[in-house]
């Protein structure tokens, strides 16, 4: 279905018309998660260097920061990014629907509910993870959203909130959720705590119930299911489709961005060449370019360009030129060519296919 979404510059970027939208073929084997003050519109571009396929997420953008905010400055992005996916936080369907709508206009691939964050601030809002403990809600969303745009809406839950008993509140989630038309979920498979562990506690304290998201799949097989929550590595996520449909792999991808190279050919038959590193940052310097042309600073898109070199000779000297280098005046794509040149070979090995 065609939108009316007129590209429309914005420095270096652009809001992509229909004819750019990237056709997502479901399920979806592999996908980085959203990750906030993280998955930006560079570290996503960064990614897309990596891999052509993988699908890459937003940072959650608040239905209000999309509806009364800079929606080009929340919402803009590359059209090489595709495939894309806008994560919204909110609770009111009438809101999330209006924000479907724009997410379609600006050429999202999909539009995804975040009902997993347990963070004060989320839950201040009324949205996150503390929507588990309202099922209907998610399901009116979900139906608003569905009914004012053709893209696909998924929702991304914990498995339970607080003194939840675990499967009981998964399942009935799900059950209720998908009523609503809902037939994609993303489970991070832990528990949050929303009182008494931090945001970051939550990712790692509540014990992993990766046999539950399997569960999830083997009692609904009509749904794609996707499971998150220590996953660490392309064998990792490998081990785990069949039980399921999908891996999102989080914060192992932005410590280590070139785990993904490879992803490609192992989860989705592309024969493209796996890029090194050096071509990795070789393709990104246009484009490091273009955003020094449009006024942000190098370290706006650098900062995500760090740990490319995790676990390679000369790594410490990359990370160290990034880390200071960056901040001078006039800084520009130079910095990142001479860190490449302190790397020890270049960055010219490829990941194994």
């Amino acid at each position: 279905m065609p939108f009316a979404g007129a590209r429309r510059s914005y420095g270096a970027m652009t809001m992509p018309s229909e004819s750019l939208r990237y056709p997502l073929n479901y399920p979806m084997p592999l996908a980085v998660a959203p990750m906030m003050a993280w998955t930006d519109r560079h570290c996503r571009y960064l990614f897309r260097r990596i891999t052509r396929h993988t699908l890459l997420y937003s940072e959650m953008v608040t239905a209000n920061a999309v509806i009364h905010g800079d929606r080009v400055r929340h919402l803009a992005f590359d059209p090489d990014e595709h495939p894309v996916a806008l994560q919204l936080g909110g609770a009111d369907p009438a809101s999330l629907a209006e924000c479907a709508r724009i997410a379609a206009d600006f050429g999202y691939d999909e539009i995804n509910l975040n009902v997993g964050c347990p963070s004060d601030r989320v839950q201040s809002g009324r949205f996150g993870a503390c929507l588990m403990a309202e099922p209907e809600t998610v399901a009116a969303c979900v139906s608003a959203m569905r009914a004012a745009t053709p893209l696909p809406v998924s929702v991304k839950s914990r498995i339970a909130i607080d003194e939840q008993e675990e499967w009981p509140a998964l399942s009935n989630f799900v059950e209720i959720v998908s009523a609503a038309g809902c037939t994609r979920f993303i489970v991070h498979a832990r528990k949050a705590w929303l009182e008494g562990l931090s945001p970051e506690q939550n990712r790692s304290v509540p014990p992993l119930r990766h046999e539950l998201v399997h569960r999830l799949k083997a009692e609904r097989p009509d749904l794609d299911v996707s499971i998150n929550g220590g996953i660490d590595d392309l064998d990792a996520a490998a081990g785990h489709l069949g039980p399921v449909d999908g891996v999102m792999i989080g914060r192992a991808a932005y410590r280590d961005p070139y785990l993904l190279a490879g992803a490609d050919r192992r989860f989705f038959g592309a024969g493209d060449e796996v890029p090194s590193r050096a071509e990795v940052v070789a393709a990104m310097l246009p484009y490091i370019e273009r955003q020094l042309g449009a006024g942000l600073r190098l370290h706006t898109v650098t900062r995500h360009m760090i740990s490319l070199f995790q676990g390679v000779p000369g790594a410490r000297q990359w990370r160290r030129i990034l880390s200071t280098e960056v901040h001078a005046t006039g800084a520009g794509p130079e910095v990142v060519e001479r860190a490449l040149a302190a790397v020890a070979g270049g960055g010219s090995e490829r990941a194994a296919a």
